[in-house]
């Protein structure tokens, strides 16, 4: 396909009742609905109806009040457990991807295997797995340990799971079930392989007790944009979740994971790279402004605080909130999520920003980029990232729900199609065919 008719891919984040931090405040955000089906039933129709490629469930294992003490009373800090919920939804839609985040740190692969295999089953070959690293004490304290592993442990306990879970997915050749009632035959032994896994952080035999998903593997997603996470997603990731600020450096980091994975023996096409965006969408400059404004009025500074404190890893409550950040530890001695740790630093201090316009700043996007305009200025700025190699398609993280989603299906997702950057269509009925990623082979299928 020529660059020319590259068209870019889509996913709409969940973050209950929208990513903005005060998103349950807006008059319009189905507060109420947070635990409640048909309210998610409707937003996966409607990022259906808009041809994204996929939903994209947020999830962890802490309310947080361990790090903010105002989590749970300003804060949105309830959700349903995600593979849960897109079991549901796997029954209410037909072609849009159903991907949920499940931690490597305080799961085991063989559940994992087992869960997303039977999800893939369930919505037909739609699953995907965003796989994270638990990063907080407050989730380590659930989870019977006093701390959480180091990064570096984090994720190399993850590049395990992920490979164990991928030789369970693979225990069961494609054509391992005969179910020949007349010969009473109902799997081929010969087909089916123990995964026989030993390593640092686990001990499997498998195999798994599912056969094999019907997209092979479940589509791999990962977030990390550290050292150590760009390194997994080069050798294990199909799609990346990342946050970038400007062109440059979301430039420099496709270079960067892209030339990684050739060592892999991988090319260009098998990792799609998708930024965070978060939209605020007017059908007049104005209109945008306005909604902007009423976000940031809904925002109690506690809660800013709070979230700027949980991203960053350092409490700010005891700083004036019109004064800057104080002197903050290096890259080094962070044990949190180093990435945006770095990002939010270097956001502050390019642009002079106090502790309250910086957290005003990222209460919505938290860290990701941040887009205020009507469609066509929407338009224009996915179109730049795209066309300079800076992004193969784009994570849309709406302020508030259902209104911010429906705006961007409603007025954005059209202009988009009109330049021909994103389908019309869906191109096919699993989310591989979607995406546009190859049906990986079976290790365990030998060659005759």
């Amino acid at each position: 396909m020529s660059k020319e008719k590259r068209q870019f891919r889509l996913g709409a984040f969940f973050m209950i009742p929208g990513h903005h931090v005060a998103a349950w405040r807006h008059p319009d955000a189905k507060a109420d609905d947070v635990l409640k089906f048909d309210f998610y039933k409707k937003l996966a129709q409607t990022a259906e109806r808009g041809k994204f490629d996929m939903i994209f469930l947020a999830d962890g294992y802490a309310v947080g009040q361990n790090v903010s003490p105002t989590a749970i009373e300003q804060t949105v800090t309830v959700r349903p457990e995600p593979f849960t919920l897109l079991s549901a939804l796997s029954s209410v839609t037909e072609r849009i991807g159903l991907a949920g985040t499940v931690s490597t740190t305080y799961n085991e692969p063989f559940h994992v295997a087992r869960k997303f295999a039977s999800l893939d089953y369930l919505s037909n070959g739609r699953a995907g797995w965003n796989v994270v690293t638990s990063a907080t004490k407050a989730e380590a304290l659930n989870f019977s340990k006093e701390e959480h592993l180091l990064h570096e442990l984090r994720y190399n306990r993850a590049a395990e799971f992920v490979d164990v879970v991928t030789k369970l997915w693979d225990s069961w050749e494609d054509d391992a079930l005969v179910i020949d009632k007349t010969a009473g035959v109902f799997a081929d032994q010969d087909k089916v392989h123990q995964v026989n896994h030993k390593g640092t952080w686990f001990s499997v035999q498998g195999p798994l007790n599912i056969a094999r998903p019907p997209q092979g593997h479940p589509v791999v997603i990962q977030a990390g944009s550290s050292e150590a996470g760009k390194e997994l997603a080069a050798q294990t990731a199909e799609v990346i979740f990342t946050a970038w600020q400007t062109l440059e450096e979301a430039q420099t980091f496709y270079r960067d994971v892209k030339g990684r994975l050739a060592k892999y023996g991988r090319s260009h096409d098998d990792l799609k790279i998708m930024p965070g965006i978060f939209p605020i969408v007017g059908r007049t400059e104005e209109e945008a402004n306005e909604k902007k404004a009423l976000l940031e009025e809904l925002i109690p500074p506690a809660a800013g605080v709070g979230l700027l404190s949980a991203m960053i890893g350092v409490d700010l409550s005891g700083y004036p909130l019109d004064g800057p950040l104080p002197e903050l530890p290096n890259l080094d001695q962070i044990n949190g999520g180093k990435s945006r740790f770095q990002l939010l630093k270097d956001l502050a201090e390019r642009e002079g920003l106090t502790i309250r316009k910086l957290y005003q700043q990222i209460s919505g996007a938290r860290g990701h980029r941040e887009i205020k305009g009507t469609p066509q200025q929407i338009a224009d700025q996915l179109e730049e990232w795209f066309k300079n190699d800076a992004a193969d398609g784009f994570n849309i993280m709406p302020p508030y729900l259902p209104g911010g989603l429906e705006d961007f299906v409603d007025l954005v997702v059209p202009e988009l199609q009109r330049r021909g950057l994103f389908r019309t269509e869906y191109e096919g009925h699993t989310l591989r065919e979607n995406l546009g990623l190859s049906r990986p082979a079976n290790q365990f299928t030998k060659v005759h």
